[in-house]
């Protein structure tokens, strides 16, 4: 899942090697990786891994923190009436209060 993220996010100038030729200049790949360019390896023409820098890597499989729980976090740190945030005014209407549809199980 995240590297298909990453590739649909990637440049399009992204280093292309046979692992082959990586075999043979792998420590100038690693060197790119860590300058932050993403170096595609391939096996008979076609992709089959990326090799990313140790930044990179963290912060494709970081923890996305959900919204509930930034909230909180903003919450505890700032003071609403101090940052002039009324969170009725915010949230009122945002949920739908009506009974729903019948489903019939």
């Amino acid at each position: 899942m995240y590297i298909e993220m990453y590739m649909r996010e990637m440049p399009p100038m992204v280093r292309r090697r046979s692992i082959a030729e990586a075999r043979n200049s792998l420590p100038t790949l690693v060197r790119e990786a860590e300058a932050g360019h993403a170096v595609e390896l391939t096996r008979r023409g076609e992709p089959v891994a990326i090799l990313v820098g140790r930044r990179e890597f963290e912060q494709l499989v970081a923890r996305r923190r959900g919204f509930a729980e930034l909230y909180d976090s903003f919450r505890r740190e700032f003071d609403l009436v101090e940052v002039n945030i009324d969170p009725a005014a915010v949230f009122d209407g945002l949920r739908d209060d009506t009974r729903g549809r019948d489903v019939a199980l």
